[in-house]
């Protein structure tokens, strides 16, 4: 899951993109509001974590601009502003949710896998065969055999359960799994494809679970 953040509070970006970070989120930050609507045609996200004062164009605006632009994503308003008309006008234009700073985490945590559940049209629990992933928990097994996976080896098995018999390519997986601040050489991509084969082979899994498309890249393997 990809989420952008609008936030000219630089500290503060930063701590909430670690938190969304620690809970397997790939967080892009911009710190304005003309970069967040340059930023949202570029990628797909997810969602839209959004301050509502901000330079060159306020969260409002921005919230309205995507609105009448088409863009469904949930968005979820955040500011300092703690008074009835904030709120009313940022639903108005399209806003999802709202929260108030100072901003408690685990409460911003859980209002965010709501709005995902909401907007999610896809089943919570990921199945291929007997390869079960669990986005609600981040659990993922096959069989009765628990797979103890890292972050990244996590989300890169999360996008190839999403999209199956489909190919993606290691940009492809590039551009979902990591952050556009810290984009990898795509040589980085096959070396945790390997240790999510290996952690799979361990559980029972078929040593090819994971195909390789040569020079294209990588998909799950047909059932039989």
């Amino acid at each position: 899951m990809r989420i952008l953040l609008v936030e000219d509070d630089l500290r503060l970006a930063e701590t909430l993109a670690e938190a969304l970070t620690d809970q397997r989120y790939v967080v892009d930050i911009v710190t304005d509001g003309e970069s967040g609507w340059q930023q949202a045609k570029l990628l797909e996200y997810d969602l839209l974590l959004l301050d509502l004062m901000l330079p060159e164009l306020d969260g409002i605006g921005l919230c309205h601009r995507l609105r009448s632009h088409g863009y469904k994503l949930p968005i979820l308003m955040i500011t300092a502003c703690d008074t009835i008309d904030d709120e009313i006008n940022g639903l108005d234009v399209g806003a999802d949710d709202y929260v108030v700073k100072p901003v408690d985490l685990q409460k911003l945590l859980a209002r965010i896998r709501a709005l995902l559940r909401r907007g999610s049209s896809t089943s919570p629990i990921l199945t291929w065969g007997e390869l079960r992933l669990d986005p609600s928990t981040y659990e993922v097994s096959y069989g009765a055999n628990p797979i103890h996976l890292t972050p990244k080896e996590y989300s890169l098995l999360e996008l190839l359960m999403r999209n199956g018999r489909r190919v993606l390519s290691r940009s492809v997986m590039i551009e979902h799994v990591w952050s556009l601040e810290s984009p990898p050489e795509e040589h980085t991509v096959k070396v945790h494809i390997r240790g999510v084969r290996q952690k799979l082979k361990a559980a029972g899994a078929d040593e090819d679970s994971i195909e390789t498309v040569h020079s294209i890249g990588y998909r799950l393997k047909k059932l039989n």
